[in-house]
């Protein structure tokens, strides 16, 4: 049988699609790169905002209008739990699984209706194959947070990790496997460990340890998950000196509408230490939430001009339906929320040029990842990009001594 998957989402969907195109592969399908080649069609979805949802049902519906009912198709993913028995109903989907069913995908391809199963359930598999420069490792599952805007505990389930010796004996098949950067990732991966009493530096620390593993990237974390041991893991050389710690907001007004557990007081200092450290640092940054108002936007701006922030992620907000922050009033205009977004985004970027001519003396490790006839592109140990000119290949680590700084990036001389 012929299968293609098109994944949507974050990075555990796109490690979710790695473990399922591996498992049926294991029993003897082939996974396809077109929907037009396939018998099956497994769409692994994102459903953290009503536009997800939207982006989701446009790709069934080309699906079924472009190839008919000779494909069967398969729904897996957040989206299963929002909008699963919907597509059922309406013919566009022929089969819907649930997270738990991603491992057993096999087993399930000549069955129809739906079969979401629990949301408690912990991997047993692992991803064996890589083709990237990079591999993403999933070790954790869930998130017992409840931020007003978000869906995600609701489809995903409370947090659990998998254990760390089934993490860690993966982390050696990568190496082996001739990738040397792992990307760890998680739906709230600052919670490892608590069913042990561990932490994620614990995990870490086990981590950078394996012979071969020249880089270590985390995903998006908590400041509340931010402890003494990782920091001083940050200065070894194997862990990227760049952090991507969560704020969404920084008015302490809007983060209780939004029902954040992180202020101001407590966040700003963790951000400055971090800085000083030499770190770069990233953050997730929700404009436009209901109750946004000019007052509370002021009082943000002024709070954010004191964060060292080099990298961030800016989402618009959008409703999604079921959570506290869908039912707010004083909605903010769409376009207000643009220029917000603008804002935040000219604020970053100059603060991501300073850092970078402030460490313009720090010799670069750049990994390529991506090669053309003029050289290659990758990203150094604080998640910065480098253009390396000259005969590179994807995959490689090339250290850059000189280099000019420019607005979009670092640009490494060419060596004569």
């Amino acid at each position: 049988m012929k299968i293609y998957f098109k994944t949507f989402g974050c990075r555990t969907n796109i490690y979710d699609t790695q473990l399922m195109g591996e498992v049926v592969e294991e029993a003897g399908h082939r996974v396809v790169s077109s929907p037009e080649e396939a018998d099956v069609v497994v769409v692994n979805s994102c459903t953290v905002t009503n536009f997800a949802d939207r982006d989701v049902r446009r790709y069934l519906r080309k699906l079924r209008r472009e190839l008919g009912n000779g494909v069967k198709i398969i729904f897996t993913g957040c989206g299963a739990y929002t909008r699963g028995e919907e597509f059922l109903q309406n013919g566009l989907a022929d089969l819907v699984i649930g997270h738990q069913w991603k491992e057993e995908l096999p087993q399930f391809l000549s069955k129809t209706g739906l079969h979401l199963g629990k949301l408690e359930f912990v991997n047993r598999k692992i991803v064996s194959h890589f083709s990237t420069s990079k591999a993403f490792l999933k070790i954790q599952e869930g998130c017992d947070f409840s931020c007003g805007f978000c869906i995600i505990p609701a489809v995903r389930g409370p947090a659990r990790s998998i254990p760390m010796g089934q993490i860690l004996e993966q982390v050696k098949e990568i190496v082996n496997y001739g990738v040397q950067e792992i990307v760890l990732t998680g739906i709230n991966m600052g919670s490892y460990g608590k069913e042990w009493g561990i932490k994620l530096s614990d995990l870490v620390e086990k981590v950078v340890q394996i012979r071969g593993v020249k880089r270590v990237r985390l995903g998006s974390l908590e400041p509340t998950q931010i402890d003494p041991k990782l920091e001083e893991l940050l200065e070894g050389g194997v862990l990227e000196k760049h952090l991507h710690i969560a704020l969404q907001h920084t008015s302490d007004k809007m983060l209780r509408l939004m029902k954040r557990r992180n202020r101001v007081k407590e966040t700003l200092p963790l951000f400055q230490r971090l800085a000083e450290k030499g770190v770069a640092l990233g953050t997730d940054f929700i404009v436009g939430h209901p109750g946004e108002s000019g007052e509370i936007w002021k009082e943000a701006m002024e709070n954010f001009r004191k964060y060292p922030l080099t990298h961030i992620h800016i989402f618009r907000y959008s409703p999604r339906s079921g959570t506290p922050s869908a039912t707010l009033p004083h909605r903010v205009p769409g376009d207000i929320a643009r220029k917000r977004g603008e804002e935040l985004k000219r604020v970053v970027e100059e603060n991501n040029y300073r850092f970078r001519l402030k460490h313009q003396k720090t010799p670069l490790l750049v990994h390529i990842e991506k090669v053309d006839a003029s050289g290659g592109a990758g990203y150094d140990q604080f998640f910065n990009r480098c253009w390396v000119p000259g005969e590179v290949g994807v995959g490689e680590w090339v250290e850059v001594s000189q280099y000019r700084v420019q607005k979009e990036g670092n640009y490494a001389e060419r060596e004569e």
